[in-house]
């Protein structure tokens, strides 16, 4: 049996875990869970799965869920603290982040630290601290298996290749909403326009981060690091479909691809039973129903979030931490009806343009860097 933490179980990375752990009881036991403030749902959880430490917002959340459920057995932590010790707790074998934001690079570190195998959702820890993150996997006995479906397409077609052979990585992004839209549209693109992704169920944050880009961006900087490649080495193509998650070719020419349905269940489980792959109930590809499969090169003058981040990705340093820390704050304003939609690049290159570069920054400068942009970002966006 595998004794797991979630960080972020309430979020939808962390719903569709506790999903496929639900129909395999028999081979997961649940020890940790995390949420922000969804009382309701967390209470749920706690009640069904039974953990042994759980963590939230703060203590007004946890007396509210107190009212919900009996917590009388369990461990309850608040905050980043919390988060640190589910992702160690000594009994853990998987630590799947989920979480949005920054708050989960110290736990993944934690965790690797304490040689816990990651099954990383969340892509901040690699776009703010990429060096960091892959340092300390270096030295512990842990692993890292990416559960974002293009990230793990690109992990399966790996497997039994040898990296040196590897030529070049296709990521591939559906590309949102707008792919479609006329750039001169963009301007007037509202906040419910923006949050229909045609092919994924996310949260706002990722989903305006789809729309922009944005995703794809963060996405290229991740794989950098997760592979060891350039970003040079990554072409990045929007496939509307979504059916091919992501393609690897090699120095001959062959090219690797791992499709699938669009279900966060099937990467989610592969983390959970690698190395091996077990059956499942999930509804598979009918080809006889794909009429095409299709291929765009993305338009970066369209999309200039995407161009930002192939800079970024090629410049390092704090430059990842800039740039996550600005969008941030810019989507939170656009969600807020703060700024516009195309305003969202604009203050994420002003903030960018002001940082003053650390090339090999520490984890005290990562967080420093982190608040700086993030000041910055905010008097851009809320200006009075």
């Amino acid at each position: 049996m595998k004794k797991i933490s979630i960080l972020g179980s309430t979020g939808s990375i962390g719903t569709n875990t506790l999903d496929v752990i639900s129909r395999r009881p028999s081979e997961f036991k649940v020890i940790g869970l995390s949420a922000y403030r969804n009382v309701g749902l967390f209470a749920k959880q706690i009640k069904k799965f039974k953990p042994k430490i759980i963590s939230v917002k703060d203590d007004d959340v946890a007396r509210e869920l107190e009212k919900l459920i009996d917590l009388s057995n369990i461990k309850i932590y608040t905050q980043a603290e919390g988060l640190s010790h589910i992702a160690a707790h000594p009994e853990v074998q998987i630590v799947v982040v989920a979480t949005t934001g920054t708050i989960s690079l110290v736990p993944t570190l934690r965790a690797l630290e304490k040689n816990k195998t990651i099954a990383l959702a969340n892509k901040e820890p690699l776009v703010m601290a990429g060096k960091i993150v892959m340092d300390r996997l270096k030295k512990s006995k842990g692993r890292i298996i990416p559960v974002d479906s293009e990230h793990s397409a690109i992990f399966q077609c790996l497997q039994k290749e040898q990296r040196r052979t590897l030529k070049r990585i296709y990521l591939t992004g559906s590309g949102g909403p707008f792919h479609n839209l006329p750039k001169s549209k963009l301007k007037d693109v509202s906040l419910n326009m923006a949050l229909k992704h045609p092919k994924w169920k996310m949260g706002r944050k990722i989903t305006i981060d789809s729309a922009t880009l944005m995703n794809k961006g963060l996405e290229l900087i991740e794989a950098c690091w997760l592979f060891g490649v350039s970003p040079d080495k990554i072409e990045i193509l929007i496939h509307p479909e979504a059916m091919v998650h992501s393609m690897v070719e090699f120095c001959d020419g062959s090219i690797l691809a791992q499709l699938g349905i669009t279900d966060m269940r099937l990467p989610i489980q592969y983390a959970l039973d690698y190395p091996q792959r077990k059956p499942n109930k999930l509804k598979g590809v009918d080809f006889f129903k794909v009429n095409k499969l299709t291929f765009i090169k993305p338009d970066l003058s369209k999309f200039p979030c995407l161009n930002i981040a192939k800079t970024v990705a090629r410049k390092a340093g704090s430059y990842g931490c800039v740039m996550n820390a600005a969008n941030e704050i810019s989507v939170h304003a656009f969600l807020d009806g703060q700024i516009k939609f195309t305003e969202i690049p604009k203050i994420i290159n002003k903030v960018i343009k002001r940082n003053k570069p650390i090339n090999n920054p520490t984890l005290k400068e990562i967080f420093a860097v982190d608040d700086w942009a993030r000041k910055e970002a905010q008097l851009l966006c809320y200006r009075q």
